[in-house]
């Protein structure tokens, strides 16, 4: 039986919130959550990132603000000659780190509506990367504590007064469960996310959550608004998308790399979700990244 994976977090020697550096460690970590905020580095590596019910890729500069109890992990993939190694700079903290009320002043109110936001889960573009992520290696290798937290409190109203970002899970199904519901449903995430490119049980998925089968779908179609079923095809098409545009691996392979046991079937599903067959798709794709680099070039 999969466990829920809720994360206590305890800060050493007194202080109010962590910054740590990683090795893999910090991709070893299964799909879960926990109350403090989290802002996430990505300081070499890729593969992908999962936050709440959204999948997306990440690489080397990946900078992510995730609210409380909000589910994610990143997952590494090896390269094509060398396994998979990646490092990450991590910075926790809960909402009453410097007192119940501190953020509620007036000068800090950005830094609020920066924390509302964060129960989506905030990547942040290009645009205000670089500087951030100076800012947070600097805070990573600073020993005077109080240097740390000015670092942090500077580096929250920098993204806080950015609007060079998006939003993840838009729909914040997950991250608005009770912290009892969640650890219902996040352990059935949890197994989503290691075996949705595989076979997928739903007696076993029912199993985690202690429930029958029939009372399972009526649960998870309550708690995320889509069936299993659906939940399982999105991960699939998300990870086919994704492969599309990354390599040059003929159409049959993505299909069952994705999950999709029967090609048809595969270009069935990713038609209805993108309007398009996988290979127009990536024609398409491949056409605007041509007219991307003449654009340059002129």
């Amino acid at each position: 039986m999969i466990k829920a994976s809720y994360e206590v977090l305890q800060p050493a020697n007194g202080q109010s919130f962590l910054v740590r550096k990683f090795d893999n460690s910090a991709f070893d970590a299964p799909y879960h959550f926990h109350e403090e905020y989290e802002l996430t580095l990505i300081l070499s590596g890729n593969g992908k990132r999962y936050v709440g019910s959204h999948m997306s890729d990440f690489t080397a500069g990946d900078l992510v603000l995730l609210g409380p109890n909000l589910p994610h992990c990143w997952k590494l993939e090896p390269g094509k000659e060398i396994p998979a190694a990646g490092s990450a700079v991590v910075v926790q903290f809960n909402s009453s780190f410097l007192g119940d009320d501190f953020f509620n002043k007036m000068e800090l109110k950005h830094i609020k509506k920066l924390f509302q936001r964060s129960g989506c889960g905030i990547s942040f573009n290009t645009g205000i990367q670089t500087a951030i992520n100076h800012n947070l290696l600097a805070l990573s290798t600073e020993k005077n504590s109080f240097k740390v937290l000015l670092g942090l409190l500077e580096i929250l109203q920098r993204l806080a007064t950015s609007n060079d970002y998006i939003l993840l899970d838009q729909n914040r199904i997950i991250a608005e469960r009770t912290v009892a519901e969640q650890e219902r449903i996040n352990p059935v995430f949890a197994y989503l996310v290691d075996n949705f490119r595989y076979h997928v049980s739903l007696d076993t998925a029912a199993g985690i959550a202690n429930m029958t089968p029939n009372a399972f779908c009526k649960y998870f179609k309550k708690a995320t608004r889509k069936t299993f079923m659906e939940t399982i095809i999105e991960y699939r098409l998300n990870y086919a998308i994704q492969q599309l545009i990354q390599t040059d691996k003929p159409i049959s392979d993505i299909s069952f790399e994705s999950g999709f046991g029967d090609v048809s079937h595969f270009y069935k599903m990713f038609k209805v979700k993108m309007n398009l067959s996988p290979l127009n798709y990536r024609k398409k794709f491949m056409r605007s990244l041509e007219e991307e680099d003449k654009s340059v070039l002129v």
